[in-house]
């Protein structure tokens, strides 16, 4: 059956322990390359042959993905690769040759060693003064890659001069903490407002417990890379603490730990570099996944999987235990405990093999297995960390709670006017178990549609907000809560043909007065549903100027389908393709220009460089006919109205102007793509925007606080909605929820209070939040009669209707 699959977000490496037996080596990746070439070039929406063009395409896309920032080889590498590759790749790959890849790839790997070779001795032998006027670029990645060596050299005494200096103020930075801490500290004691001892661990569990797994990078691209220099703090492999090293020290050891990472990459992790830089040739959604890569897809996409039940981070020398599923067969065997650290792996009775110093992902891989088989694990325990203990878990289905759609109930306070009672879903993508059909996001988000119905609410909220998308089938089942039957979205494929989808439901489950928020990470299928609701006339978009801008579908195309019966296909992975471009009803494209809000609200992302539009090589705008098909309503929305009072609070809501002043900051900061060298510019320009924030917390803390007591007790009254509770007689009040309910993982994290807490701000309620309800009570107001469905034989919008292929 094919599926199609609307998110750019790239399927990232998880870090729970996960299901599916690790692939062998035996596959014979020159074939797979071979396959991956000829699936391209025959299911690619664009038709491209493989030639000479994809070639150059590819080769580029590939030293781009290893050395993204241009400053590991030197135009005389590039220049090499250019004259031997350029325009062969292709014909090494339908020879089933991918010797060009490993070939690239190692001397990529001396290059690296060469260039942590020369900032360990110049890390020791240059003196770094901080005082010059030089300045370094941030982004290099459209910068020429250097000469030669020599301005190679130049250019590496700049960066490890930033880093040493980018380090020396997280000293000063962190020294300044302690004092303020300190100093604070001494003064409630004088003045006896000392706050309280923290709880005790053994007081509530539950609290404690309560966090989240890790969260996802939410830029709705995310790039395959070997490795960067500017890598996330990692604990050295000495029992030393990070901020006893010196600058010299944990520079040097971010760049040992990349060394260290490209050199753990194996054939299979090089291909799979590889045979991705061949697919993003071609658009940047069409994506090769590695057998691991797609495991974590399809559970990204299912929200479940089969294993232990325990969320790992990389620390030490092993993986540490920061999270276990409630419920799951960790929790349920009892041994295992928050912070534990994994050194050994063992498959049932076999032989421990040490995961010391081994990547993540792998650790990962050898804890995978199949239902009701067993793993043991060796771990040193948080709470006797001289010895070591041996857990035997057997490995079962785990539910992912957290990125599950929830939902809250907002009472408004009396001074805001008239009551109002809000639904607000909050749904992070659109999930589908597309194998066994168990899990659906349009069921549950209609579970908690119905409850908030129950609760008579007078508006609702559907926040798409970093939504990079997901199934289609969903996006149109979900439409249909809220449109009656009718068009949702139309395709085209290569040859030009043009079908469409229809929602299904006789009338929509809710047809009360609806905003739909978004933001510039809101893709794909989050697009589709917010372009069907708007070209209906069903509901307001709220938020940044345009959405993500991705018009493409994907299919899932299994490798191992399209090879002979007689190979070796454990490890040949899936490609995720582009087969159509989809357009909205009223025959626009999202493609590059996303769906524009109609009702816009300042914000960072609008002059950061994400989107659609910033991607490379991606397919153009276009359009075709619209479809026909009854507005939900006859008259438009009164959006000069609501603009006219959205633009009146904004001016005089601080926190809006704080973003708009920062986003002038920030784009004259990426126009500049510079920083300078200098300690005491960097310094005082550290100063003024640490000055900048601690003004504006004061200011908020102090507008806050005149709120609460002028409100009293008379707030926002908060009710949460998840799938384990939506059906209970009562709601769960703010005060009793807890982020493990949301999330159904028992974390470490100190943060263990109400997921959405929004203390610092007026009303407990972030601004976007409080704007967007403030735009439904606008909504609800200059609407003076009841919102419902046109009749058939309304005016509706007409095109010349095509056929359907």
């Amino acid at each position: 059956m094919t599926r199609f699959i609307l998110t750019p977000v790239a399927a990232a490496a998880s870090a729970l322990a996960l299901l599916i037996p690790s692939a062998q080596a035996e596959t014979n990746f020159g074939q797979v390359a071979m396959h991956v070439a000829y699936m391209l070039q025959n299911h690619h929406y664009s038709k491209q042959d493989f030639d000479d063009k994809v070639s150059g395409t590819m080769l580029h896309n590939y030293l781009n993905m290893l050395d993204f920032k241009h400053i590991f080889f030197t135009e005389q590498d590039v220049a090499g690769f250019k004259d031997k590759y350029d325009t062969t790749l292709d014909d090494h790959v339908l020879m089933r040759n991918i010797s060009p890849a490993l070939e690239i790839y190692d001397i990529y790997k001396e290059r690296v060693k060469d260039r942590v070779d020369f900032l360990k001795k110049a890390i020791e032998s240059e003196k770094f003064t901080f005082d010059s006027k030089r300045a370094i670029e941030i982004k290099r990645d459209k910068a020429p890659w250097p000469k030669d060596k020599a301005a190679q050299d130049k250019i590496w005494l700049d960066i490890i001069e930033d880093n040493l200096l980018a380090e020396r103020l997280v000293d000063e930075a962190r020294a300044r903490d302690e004092k303020k801490k300190a100093e604070k500290a001494a003064a409630a004691k004088k003045d006896g407002t000392a706050e309280a001892k923290p709880k005790d661990s053994s007081e509530k569990s539950v609290n404690v417990a309560a966090g989240a797994t890790k969260p996802e990078v939410q830029a709705p691209e995310t790039p395959k890379t070997p490795g960067t220099p500017e890598l996330p703090k990692v604990a050295a492999k000495k029992d030393k603490d990070e901020k006893d090293m010196t600058p010299k020290e944990r520079v040097l050891k971010d760049y040992e730990r990349l060394l260290e990472s490209i050199e753990e990459n194996d054939s299979k992790d090089v291909v799979n570099f590889f045979l991705s830089s061949l697919a993003t040739a071609y658009d940047p959604h069409t994506e090769y996944m590695s057998t691991d890569e797609s495991d974590n897809f399809k559970i990204h996409m299912s929200h479940k999987l089969v294993g232990i039940g325990a969320l790992l981070g990389q620390k030490d020398d092993g993986a540490e235990i920061q999270g276990i599923v409630v419920g799951g067969p960790a929790d349920k065997q009892g041994e295992l405990k928050l912070n534990d650290r994994i050194i050994a792996v063992a498959q049932g009775e076999e032989e421990f093999v040490d995961v010391k110093y081994l990547k993540l992902q792998k650790i990962v891989d050898m804890i995978r297995g199949e239902k009701s088989t067993t793993v043991r694990i060796k771990i040193v325990p948080a709470d006797d960390p001289s010895g070591n203990r041996i857990i035997a878990i057997v490995r079962d289905e785990v539910p992912l709670k957290e990125k599950l759609a929830n939902a809250e109930m907002l009472v408004t306070p009396p001074d805001l006017g008239k009551p109002l009672k809000v639904g607000w879903i909050n749904l992070s993508n659109f999930y589908a178990d597309m194998e066994n059909q168990t899990v659906s996001t349009s069921v549950d988000v209609e579970r908690l549609l119905r409850r908030l119905m129950k609760e008579k609410i007078d508006g609702l909220v559907l926040d798409l907000r970093d939504n990079g998308g997901g199934s289609l089938d969903e996006a149109i089942k979900l439409t249909g809560l809220f449109v009656p039957a009718g068009p949702v979205v139309q395709a085209k494929d290569w040859r030009g043909s043009i079908s469409w989808r229809d929602c299904e439901n006789e009338k929509p489950v809710y047809d009360g007065p609806m905003i739909v928020l978004t933001n510039k990470a809101s893709a794909s299928a989050s697009e589709i549903l917010a372009a069907a609701l708007q070209d209906y006339r069903r509901a307001l978009i709220v938020g940044d100027k345009s959405s993500f801008g991705k018009g493409t579908v994907q299919t899932i195309l299994p490798v191992e389908r399209y090879m002979p019966f007689f190979s070796d296909k454990k490890a040949a992975g899936d490609l995720k393709v582009t087969i159509q471009k989809f357009y909205r009803i009223a025959g626009g494209s999202t493609q590059l220009k996303g769906v524009e809000a109609d009702i816009p609200l300042p914000s960072i992302r609008d002059v950061l460089d994400i989107g659609e539009s910033s991607a490379e090589n991606p397919l153009p705008y276009d359009t075709i006919p619209p479809r026909k098909y009854p507005l939900f309503r006859k008259d438009p929305f009164p959006i000069e109205e609501i603009n006219s009072r959205v633009k009146s609070r904004i001016t005089a809501n601080p926190e809006f102007q704080y973003v708009v002043d920062e986003s002038k900051r920030l784009k004259e900061k990426i126009d500049r793509n510079s920083v300078t060298l200098n300690l005491q510019e960097r310094e005082k320009e550290r100063m003024e925007t640490e000055a900048r924030r601690d003004k504006q917390n004061d200011e908020r803390e102090k507008r806050a606080k005149e709120t609460a007591e002028r409100i009293k007790d008379s707030g926002f009254k908060t009710f949460h909605l998840t799938l384990d509770n939506v059906d209970k007689p009562e709601l769960v009040p703010e005060s009793a929820f807890t982020k493990e309910m949301n999330s159904g993982m028992r974390t470490a994290s100190k943060d263990d209070d109400n997921p959405n807490d929004g203390s610092k701000f007026p009303y407990g309620i972030e601004p976007v939040k409080l704007e967007t309800i403030h735009i439904l009570r606008d909504l609800i107001e200059l609407d003076n009669k009841p919102t419902t469905a046109a009749k058939s034989d309304d005016k509706a919008q007409v095109g010349a209707k095509p056929q359907a292929q």
